[in-house]
């Protein structure tokens, strides 16, 4: 019929007001009370009780799934992270991780893309080239999914799945808000962060908006030649744009950022390494995050021995300049940082962020 309205592929992400006009609702009460059935987790309109019967009955003959991904894969390993593979309704493939760090926080690992465009030579998702963006709705869902497979809530996201999530930044922050929203899922701002490799009109254009959330930028190195050997990126902004950038946001509502730093053994792991990045941080309030390599196969990379890592730290040490260590989850399912790429792309460390007692 012309005049039959087109239904949404999926009704996460939705405000209870709109919900109310999507589905045709009867009364407004109903939309609010979809928002929380959706909140909640439920699957269908059927396990929506506090409708009225007749309301479930013409709901599910409308649309019978209102979610626009199914999981198509899951993997466990000791730790307890758990890796998704999630199918789009177009039926790309993308991936999520459930990780659980030392303190028992429950973290979701979020992909913002499908691929990745940036060419990173460290990272598996570099090498799939980008097929498209995701929707605010997908990037939801992925959190929903794995809701299901936590038996904890899920306290903190971090957008650090496939994808470079400030190539995508509309759909990203709407889903933070999304996730924000008092009466849904209610997450703190300050357990919400957004990792990437530097995109300075991403950043600039995020420091612009009312939205301190933590941002997490791949450095590997503050060497310009080095950096850009391994990210290609540096070819387009490179270290005194990016710079320049991160300290505008810094200073715009004190926002907060950690510079990652991952250690490639024999390429950014010397004293004259240290000596650089030491220089590059400096005016700068920021942690350097040290993130040994994660093996990924295909890739020209090594991790570096225990040893070259303690040399580097103590360089940093010697230098004053503040750090982590940081040890990963989900290696053993390829759900870690760099590891990430169909098949079963860029994770996740766990030991996160301390600074989140909001």
């Amino acid at each position: 019929m012309e005049n039959e309205k087109k239904l949404p592929l999926s009704l996460y992400g939705f405000s209870p007001e709109m919900l109310s006009g999507i589905l045709g609702l009867a009364k407004p009460f109903y939309g609010r009370q979809i928002y929380k059935w959706l909140i909640r987790g439920a699957s269908s309109f059927d396990q929506m009780t506090d409708l009225p019967k007749l309301e479930r009955q013409r709901l599910s003959e409308m649309m019978p799934s209102f979610s626009s991904s199914t999981v198509e894969t899951t993997e466990t390993d000791e730790s307890g992270a758990s890796k998704l593979g999630i199918k789009l309704f177009d039926g790309s493939i993308i991936e999520c991780v459930l990780l659980i760090d030392s303190k028992g926080r429950h973290t979701a690992c979020l992909s913002s893309q499908v691929g990745c465009a940036m060419g990173c030579t460290f990272c598996r998702t570099g090498t799939m080239g980008l097929k498209r963006n995701l929707t605010a709705e997908e990037i939801i869902e992925q959190y929903i999914h794995l809701t299901r497979v936590s038996d904890e809530p899920i306290t903190h996201i971090v957008y650090m799945g496939m994808g470079e999530p400030l190539a995508n930044i509309a759909p990203v922050t709407r889903s933070i808000r999304y996730f924000h929203e008092e009466n849904g899922f209610n997450i703190s701002l300050r357990r919400i962060t957004i990792s990437t490799c530097g995109v300075v009109p991403g950043i600039l254009k995020l420091s612009e908006q009312k939205l301190p959330v933590k941002l997490a930028v791949s450095l590997v190195s503050a060497d310009n030649r080095t950096r850009s050997r391994v990210m290609p990126i540096n070819e387009t902004w490179d270290l005194p744009e990016l710079k320049k950038a991160l300290l505008r946001y810094q200073r715009t509502g004190g926002k907060r950022f950690t510079l990652e730093y991952c250690l490639l053994h024999n390429v950014n792991t010397d004293e004259s390494a240290a000596k650089k990045l030491a220089t590059y941080v400096r005016e700068m309030d920021v942690v350097v995050n040290l993130i040994p390599w994660n093996p990924a196969e295909g890739l020209p990379y090594e991790t570096p021995s225990e040893q070259e890592i303690d040399s580097f730290a103590h360089y940093l040490d010697r230098m004053n300049i503040k750090f982590t260590r940081r040890y990963s989850r989900g290696r053993e399912i390829n759900g870690a940082c760099g590891q990430l790429a169909v098949p079963l792309n860029k994770g996740f460390d766990a030991d996160y962020d301390d600074d989140d007692d909001e």
